[in-house]
């Protein structure tokens, strides 16, 4: 059946389609060693499991009506039942060596370009000729597609948790939590921007129409008439281009977890800190003078009446990055405190959370994605890849590693994703091509940070 697009759904299209350097689409690469007789797996049979397993992933098969947003038309999703799932997955192949320097220029191209909306918007590449025999698999899905959760699902369906599970056994696409039922995920969406997730049919309830109108006439109220005071520009805010370069690392999550710990905070404090000191690194190279940075730390607006909170402060959603400070605990601290601001001013406001406002939050939604990608609020984004905490294997090959990739805002050239799998926290760093050449510098400084912050801890 067809479906409408939610008016957040709606808003990422448009926010790509106002700005060419915007590509609003997650990714990640998945690196496995050679299958059991070496090497990569053969195309085929790649395309075959997916065809078993997202058969009945109506979200996967459908496309676009028509590829652009227009004032008074939205574009309607429209199921392909007879769509091929198996053709969104092609093949490619690095240039030798297939080394480490290899592998980030290719996926720095590869999400330098945007995907086709004629199509579903999703694709998976088995990447071929990574060193040692080893290969990837490279996923790309749009935001208005499925969420960062939500990805997984497809994610799931080209692993599994053994090497060699048995036939009829429940595979691990199974076990992930999926979207749920076409009808609830789509819209009855008649009137724009108001009625969306969980809405009303405009031409059935007119009265309740009406008072959604007025509520959501309410918010975007209070939200238009927030003090926001635009973050300071920094070299990394301005005009970007389309071009991107990826810079990856990784760290233990034991050790991050023992950091945070010991030194009276979170794992997560300790990998804003570290991204701090990436930064500290690149402007001290630079000759930049800069006290601190803004991050936004993006919330799941999907699930807005579970996880999203709106009050007074919509700042709630970012966090200041002390960067002028020399000591790493002293500038773990500030972090960390910052960051615990931040969270309890979000429980703090719960009273007009939007469960008990009787308000569909579609609107709302529209409003904190347009913040999301405004020019001149905060500096960078840092968000988490949902990933898997065990080890996961694709035809008998296991998995040894996650490059994660968020994408970059309007006037923002970095962003940084971090991912957990077996025991590790990855982190992957998305920069434009021009404005950030001395990408390596952000790492160094990470890293660096990550070796001050374990000697302090211990």
């Amino acid at each position: 059946m067809r479906s409408y697009l939610s008016p957040l759904d709606a808003t990422f299209l448009e926010i790509e389609e106002t700005d060419a350097s915007a590509q609003v689409q997650i990714g990640w690469a998945n690196v496995f060693d050679p299958v059991p007789g070496g090497g990569p797996p053969s195309l085929e049979t790649l395309r075959e499991q997916a065809r078993s397993r997202l058969e009945d992933a109506s979200v996967l098969r459908r496309r676009l009506s028509t590829p652009q947003v227009a004032q008074l038309a939205m574009p309607i999703w429209l199921p392909d039942p007879a769509f091929d799932v198996g053709e969104l997955i092609r093949r490619d192949t690095l240039p030798a060596p297939g080394g480490e320097e290899q592998l980030t220029e290719w996926l720095g191209d590869h999400f330098s370009r945007r995907l086709d909306r004629s199509r579903p918007l999703w694709e998976v590449t088995l990447l071929e000729g990574l060193e040692g025999g080893r290969w990837a698999l490279v996923f790309k899905v749009h935001y208005c597609l499925v969420d960062g959760f939500s990805a997984a699902n497809l994610a799931a369906a080209l692993v599994d948790a053994e090497p060699h599970p048995e036939e009829g056994a429940t595979t691990l696409a199974e076990l992930v939590t999926a979207l749920g039922e076409e009808e609830q995920r789509a819209a009855l969406t008649r009137l724009r921007g108001v009625i969306g997730v969980g809405g009303v049919d405009a031409e059935i309830k007119p009265r309740d129409v009406a008072a959604l109108l007025w509520r959501s006439g309410v918010i975007a109220s209070r939200l238009a008439n927030l003090q926001l005071q635009p973050a300071v520009p920094t070299s990394l805010n301005g005009a970007i281009g389309t071009d991107r370069r990826l810079a990856p690392l990784d760290v233990s999550l034991e050790a991050l977890e023992r950091m945070g710990r010991e030194l009276g905070g979170t794992a997560n404090d300790v990998v804003l800190t570290a991204v701090a000191g990436g930064l500290r690194r690149l402007f001290e190279q630079r000759g930049e003078e800069v006290e601190r940075v803004r991050a936004i730390l993006p919330l799941n607006l999907r699930r807005a009446s579970d996880a999203l909170v709106l009050g007074e402060e919509v700042s709630s959603l970012f966090v200041e990055l002390e960067v002028a400070e020399p000591d790493p605990f002293r500038r773990y601290r500030k972090i960390a405190a910052a960051a615990s601001e931040t969270w309890e001013g979000a429980a703090g406001v719960a009273n007009v959370a939007l469960e008990r406002t009787d308000l569909t939050p579609s609107l709302v939604q529209s409003v904190i994605a347009r913040v999301a990608f405004t020019p001149r609020l905060f500096n960078l984004t840092v968000t988490n890849i949902p990933s898997f905490p065990f080890k996961l294997y694709s035809l008998g090959a296991p998995m040894r590693r996650v490059v994660p990739m968020a994408p970059l805002c309007s006037g923002q050239a970095l962003s940084v994703a971090t991912g957990g799998y077996d025991g590790r926290v990855y982190f992957g760093l998305n920069a434009d091509r021009d404005t950030v050449p001395d990408l390596p510098l952000v790492r160094a400084g990470i890293e660096e940070t990550l070796h001050d912050l374990s000697r302090v801890a211990a």
